[in-house]
């Protein structure tokens, strides 16, 4: 294939039919893919048979025919069988294909080593709202990735919500933020429905309102482009109701505890990258 990306679509194999495979698929759909231009592998029959129904592409179990039918193969397996799944479909490169791989931890030179020379990679970092079409992803290209592959990715993963670049050396602090952070989130969340049980609201309507309130805060946040500080004085009236609550904050080291994980995020990251 060529780097650039034309008013056509280049042929995509998506390695792995599991939830980001399937999350990768219909972005590519929604990005203007014909259903023929895109095959997803997977092993397991029904799970296959499923999305076959689904989306009307095309489904297998070989990972190398899928590869040596495509400009494009997309790496949705999970980290640990990265390395046999390349083994399989290096020799069904043709050559010049584009490898995406969105397997967290392995650094692109695993890829490199791996694939053909010169072979072009450029590796990703999405996270779980991406199934939602609101994730955050970083790209980071491989030695031999140009601009116009770089383009090409972000085509793909545009439907999914947020792709920005980055050099590979800050994806372990993008893992961090954006690729942990919704666990961060949803323990907010959970605090914040205890608390409101705690209060004396139900369950389900101390959910609710907790999930209401983190999405509209979050969608305020992105819509306003003021900085957090700003939009959170904006809540806080003096003497009122949301600073003794944020004071209590501070007082048990939330902001700290929070800096706290995304540190020893970021170094788990960079310990499972050095195992490659």
């Amino acid at each position: 294939m060529t780097d650039e990306p034309t008013g056509g679509r280049p042929q995509v194999a998506v390695l792995g039919g599991g939830v980001m495979g399937e999350t990768l698929l219909s972005a590519l759909l929604t990005a203007g893919w014909a259903p023929e231009q895109v095959e997803v592998t997977e092993r397991y029959v029904p799970r296959a048979d499923e999305l076959a129904g689904r989306y009307g592409v095309r489904t297998g179990a070989s990972n190398a025919e899928a590869a040596a039918r495509a400009d494009v193969v997309l790496l949705a397996v999970k980290p640990n069988i990265v390395a046999s799944v390349l083994d399989e479909v290096s020799q069904a490169l043709r050559g010049g294909e584009l490898v995406v791989s969105v397997a967290a931890g392995l650094p692109i030179s695993s890829y490199e080593k791996r694939l053909p020379t010169g072979q072009p990679v450029v590796r990703v970092m999405p996270n779980t709202p991406a199934v939602v079409g609101k994730g955050a992803s970083a790209i980071a290209p491989g030695t031999h990735a140009t601009e116009g592959h770089l383009v090409l990715v972000e085509t793909m993963l545009a439907a999914t919500g947020l792709v920005v670049r980055v050099e590979e050396k800050d994806l372990d602090a993008v893992t961090a933020i954006s690729g942990s952070g919704p666990a961060y989130a949803f323990y907010l969340i959970d605090a914040m429905a205890e608390a409101g049980v705690l209060l004396g609201l139900s369950r389900d309507l101390a959910t609710k309102l907790a999930v209401a309130t983190v999405e509209g805060s979050a969608a305020l946040a992105a819509q306003s482009g003021d900085h957090p500080a700003v939009l959170r004085e904006r809540v806080s009236s003096p003497g009122g109701t949301t600073v003794a609550a944020v004071q209590v904050l501070d007082a048990h080291g939330v902001r700290a505890g929070v800096v706290a994980a995304a540190e020893a995020a970021r170094n788990r990251s960079r310990e499972l990258g050095q195992q490659y």
